[in-house]
């Protein structure tokens, strides 16, 4: 049978088991989970928390309220 494992979870209806690494252990973190896949030297390790993505690019945040306004508009109700 196939199976599905990696960074796209494991693709079996079961989100518990989403977080398993290359080592077959199941993370409780998305960081955790992700600092397993990563290759030795090629970027810094994730802390605990998640990084706000906009916080690294300057004006994104705006960028991003003013697309979200457009979906949550009328248009989409």
């Amino acid at each position: 049978s196939r199976q599905v494992r990696g960074l796209c979870g494991t693709f079996n209806g079961d989100q518990r088991d989403d977080f398993t690494t290359p080592a077959g252990d199941v993370e409780p973190g998305a960081a955790a989970f992700a600092n397993a896949f990563r290759a030795a030297g090629a970027c810094p390790a994730l802390g605990p928390g998640i990084p706000d993505p906009c916080d690294g690019f300057p004006g994104s945040r705006e960028r991003a309220q003013a697309a979200c306004a457009v979906l949550m508009g009328p248009a989409f109700q």
